[in-house]
């Protein structure tokens, strides 16, 4: 429904219009979730007396600003708050994991690599890829394309291959994820309710707030186990 004139506030955009400006680069972005976005805070665009939401521009750069950190980064609300207070330093830890933002980060934008691609990238073999595919560490798109996760597992696992590890030794790292992501989901599952976008917004948010607690939960446990082993 479109608005008054007399409700309109000269230079700034009504929801629907934030929403085509946005939907491009971020497809997946609903009236709901900028709704939702609103009422935890991340935004808070002017009301006109009538009692629409009219955008300024710095409101629609700090909403491609939570929303790309979302995208890129799987923050949750909670830390990305933090991240926007304290000025959003990318040198910085992010708040609530011990891990800065690049070990979020899975790569700018749609990332399309062929196996032979991917090796090159990370420095590894194209037989060190097809053998992180048999451990279930990475997996290529039916079209045999690997994406930006892909390659942000397979950079992480170069990097320990110059310490000796090998494929078969990350294993458990697979199974690990996979009964985590299991419970994230049965965790969050109570908040989607069918036809509900507000409530899968919601959802969405308590996937990636439980994701980094479990995080920060493995990197705790690790770092104290580490500790009490060079004390003994």
């Amino acid at each position: 429904m479109s608005q008054p004139a007399s409700s309109r506030v000269v230079g700034t955009l009504s929801i629907g219009e934030v929403l085509s400006l946005l939907k491009r680069e971020f497809p997946d972005i609903t009236i709901s979730k900028i709704r939702f976005l609103e009422s935890e805070g991340l935004i808070a665009p002017e009301r006109t007396a009538s009692g629409y939401r009219r955008f300024a521009e710095r409101d629609v750069l700090q909403l491609k600003s939570v929303l790309t950190m979302q995208r890129d980064q799987y923050l949750p609300l909670k830390v990305i708050r933090e991240q926007l207070e304290d000025g959003a330093d990318e040198s910085a830890p992010v708040a609530g994991t011990g891990l800065r933002p690049d070990d979020f980060r899975p790569g700018a934008g749609r990332v399309r690599l062929t196996r032979a691609e991917l090796a090159g990238e990370v420095g590894l073999a194209e037989l060190g890829i097809a053998q992180l595919e048999s451990q279930g560490l990475v997996w290529a798109s039916p079209a045999g394309h690997y994406d930006e996760d892909a390659l942000a597992i397979a950079t992480v696992i170069g990097r320990l291959a110059g310490f000796g590890v090998e494929p078969r030794h990350l294993r458990s790292f697979r199974v690990v994820a996979d009964r985590d992501s299991g419970l994230i989901e049965q965790i969050a599952n109570p908040y989607v309710r069918p036809r509900d976008p507000d409530g899968q917004a919601l959802a969405q948010e308590t996937v990636r707030e439980l994701a980094a607690l479990f995080i920060q939960l493995h990197a705790t446990l690790l770092r104290a186990e580490l500790v009490r082993g060079s004390k003994g």
